[in-house]
């Protein structure tokens, strides 16, 4: 491996980009805008590509040429003005990844595969980009570790461009940071909309089985469930004892196991005269399914299964609903709904916009004030920042990062499990234990 050139100074950095990639998220605009106003106001020029990476790696100096107005737009100062509260995203986002086909670090090597990865590269050298805000997840995250590491691997006398990366996902299955910016709009979206389905099912005595967005991880239907005041939450971490099964060495969600468990916990809240219900469920309980439900179904650029295609929550509705009949020789109304595009251009919650715009100031900081490149900006406690080095965000081997799962037996944990219906399968309760909402 060639060393590069030194990274420029932070004085030297005169122009920066911002390219927001993955999927949308509430108050992506205050990112954007306090980053941007942050450089601005120093006196340096901010531009911001449209739609993630799409056009940056296709990118050829003759054939496909970064225009302005058309791939990207030079800030002003006007363009930031009273959007941090807005909606979507101001330079929209896309999930193209320049780094497929990249899995170790020989690849880095390999010209061929990083031909998209050059392109981005080259598009940034020739526009005079002096440092990239990388904004997204885990995925664009592993790109921006790419873009990184590709510049070392450069000659002396290539230009180097900086990278930080802000971290943006609803789902907070975020290492290195404790919580993302919107996944508390996220929640309390997603959690209304559960109130009202609690509503509905009183009225009617019937059950909604709820399916949220959440990918890999339980952060986001855990949230949903405990300020939804469902009485049932399963995610990926709660795949154990009857709810798991092996096949072929693979962790796999038992469908039955799942189904009894829904049954029991309907026919433990009849026995004491509640015959109405909402449970929640994680969306990547999907990719657990058994192979059968999912042979079938395509994988985007970053290799994921389009969950919401599968709409596990009907295919458990169905079964639940069969089952109940077996098992009491009645009729029970189950029905199911997906949740979660709904919530990710919301009008943002008031933390996710102070979040936000500490991570997009924390961008200007990372690079000007501290010198950083390579490294994720992270917040804790009240808002204090953080600069976490990439190499302890991505594993060396895969150049993957790491989903943070919600550890069984946490305080967070246990409080949705103390907070659910509680099935006792006629026991008796001792006295003063916790009362059947």
């Amino acid at each position: 491996m060639t060393e590069s050139a030194p990274a420029p100074t932070p004085v030297d950095i005169r122009r920066v980009a911002i390219v927001f990639a993955g999927g949308p998220a509430p108050a992506a605009n205050a990112v954007i805008s306090a980053a941007a106003t942050s450089f601005l106001e120093d006196g340096r020029e901010v531009i911001g590509f449209f739609h993630g990476y799409s056009n940056l790696q296709d990118y050829h100096p003759v054939t496909h040429r970064m225009l302005p107005d058309q791939h990207y737009r030079i800030f002003e100062e006007r363009d930031l003005r009273g959007i941090r509260n807005a909606r979507g995203i101001l330079i929209g986002t896309a999930r193209a990844n320049p780094g497929k086909g990249i899995e170790t670090p020989a690849d880095l090597d390999d010209e061929g595969k990083c031909e998209r990865l050059s392109n981005v590269y080259r598009a940034l050298v020739d526009l005079e980009i002096d440092a990239l805000i990388s904004i997204g997840g885990d995925d664009t995250l592993k790109t921006a570790n790419l873009l990184y590491e590709y510049q070392r691997r450069l000659p002396a006398a290539a230009k180097r461009v900086r990278v930080v990366h802000l971290p943006k996902t609803i789902d907070n299955d975020y290492r290195g940071i404790d919580f993302t910016f919107g996944f508390f709009t996220a929640v309390d979206v997603m959690a209304k909309e559960v109130q009202n389905l609690r509503a509905d099912a009183l009225a009617t005595s019937s059950y909604f089985i709820v399916e949220t967005m959440g990918r890999k991880a339980g952060w986001l239907s855990y949230g949903v469930a405990i300020a939804g005041e469902a009485n049932l939450v399963i995610a990926v971490e709660d795949i154990i004892d009857d709810l798991a099964m092996q096949v072929d060495g693979r962790l796999v969600l038992s469908l039955d196991g799942l189904v009894d468990r829904i049954v029991d916990l309907i026919q433990t809240r009849e026995r004491r005269g509640k015959h109405y219900g909402t449970i929640v469920l994680a969306e990547g309980l999907a990719e657990m399914l058994p192979d059968e439900v999912t042979a079938t179904s395509t994988r985007d650029d970053h290799g994921h299964i389009p969950l919401g295609a599968i709409d596990l929550g009907k295919l458990v509705a169905d079964r639940v609903t069969r089952r109940y009949t077996e098992r009491t020789g009645g009729k029970k109304k189950i029905a199911s709904v997906q949740l979660g595009y709904e919530s990710r251009c919301a009008p943002p919650h008031a933390f996710d916009v102070m979040l936000g715009s500490q991570l997009g100031i924390g961008a200007y900081r990372a690079l000007v004030e501290e010198g950083k490149d390579g490294h994720m900006v992270s917040v804790s406690g009240q808002l204090d920042l953080h600069y976490v080095p990439f190499h302890e965000l991505v594993n060396p081997a895969s150049l993957r990062t790491e989903v943070r799962l919600i550890e069984v037996g946490s305080d967070f944990h246990r409080l949705a499990r103390f907070l659910e219906t509680r099935v006792d399968r006629l026991r008796e309760w001792a006295p003063g234990r916790r009362t059947e909402r």
